[in-house]
């Protein structure tokens, strides 16, 4: 059994994306990044913190701009036009989830797609699916460069995607389809669960579920991707994936924490590094 160790390629790929920051820099170019933030939501508090220490490592500028929960969805999209218009910033992401109150695609839709580092626009989003060059959502490209660094293959596999958001499991489809993967996508209405991950040889859980796959619902040999990532009483994290029975059963399998988590962040400076490419090159 392999476990596929993020923490350790996302710390390969930050210090080469360093290495361009130094290049461009030298041509009088920083890259920036804008962070929105709406609301005091500890997890995304922690989160854009690791955002902004992992931008301020690799040389790249950011600056986070931080909203009370009530403030109107105007006042919002007015700060993201801004950003579009700011030569300054190459790359804008608004922190999710949004107060209820605020409409999620309209504020994503105001976004410049040129500066879209998070991939959720339409325009980068339909893009994807086309398999054309766009920004692509920065967990299912971190799971993908994954595959890629342990020489894992994923053309004719069956591959059971657990989890069917607009932010992973929808992109993670897509990239794996133009990769000719076999995709299954299950969801909350998914009728039996386990006669699903059973035949996977691939599976990538992102819902939220601390201990949802156990060890029955994996065949021998399988390849389990853990994206979910919860706090348990205890305090500690732990994913979607009962990883203590369910790893002897693998052939690769990424842990949590130090899995997907510290790709995410990886991918997001790198397509912060496209989009100052992009734009140098207008």
């Amino acid at each position: 059994m392999i476990v596929l160790n993020g923490k350790d390629l996302a710390k390969k790929i930050q210090n080469k994306i360093k290495e361009d920051v130094e290049l461009l820099k030298k041509a009088s170019i920083t890259p920036g990044l804008a962070v929105i933030m709406i609301g005091d939501d500890p997890a995304s508090q922690v989160y854009v913190k690791k955002k902004a220490e992992a931008c301020k490592e690799a040389g790249i500028y950011s600056v986070v701009h931080e909203m009370p929960e009530n403030i109107k969805e105007e006042t919002i999209i007015n700060t993201i036009k801004l950003m579009n218009e700011n030569q300054n910033i190459n790359g804008i992401l608004v922190q999710l989830p949004l107060p209820p109150h605020i409409n999620q695609t309209k504020i994503l839709e105001a976004i410049d797609p040129k500066k879209d580092v998070d991939g959720f626009h339409p325009y980068n989003m339909g893009r994807l699916c086309l398999d054309l060059d766009s920004f692509v959502p920065c967990t299912p490209l971190g799971v993908m460069k994954i595959f890629e660094e342990y020489g894992i293959d994923v053309k004719g596999k069956d591959v059971c995607i657990v989890g069917a958001s607009n932010i992973v499991g929808k992109p993670m489809a897509a990239l794996l389809l133009n990769e000719f993967a076999t995709v299954d996508i299950c969801h909350i209405y998914t009728k039996d669960l386990k006669e699903h991950t059973k035949r996977a040889d691939i599976i990538i859980v992102a819902v939220g579920k601390a201990g949802l796959i156990t060890e029955d619902m994996v065949k021998d040999e399988a390849i389990v991707i853990d994206i979910g990532i919860n706090r348990l009483e205890n305090g500690k994290l732990a994913g979607d994936v009962d990883y203590d029975n369910v790893a002897h059963k693998c052939s690769h399998i990424t842990p949590v924490p130090g899995g997907v988590g510290p790709m995410t962040i990886a991918m997001l400076l790198s397509n912060t590094i496209k989009a100052t490419k992009l734009k140098t090159s207008e």
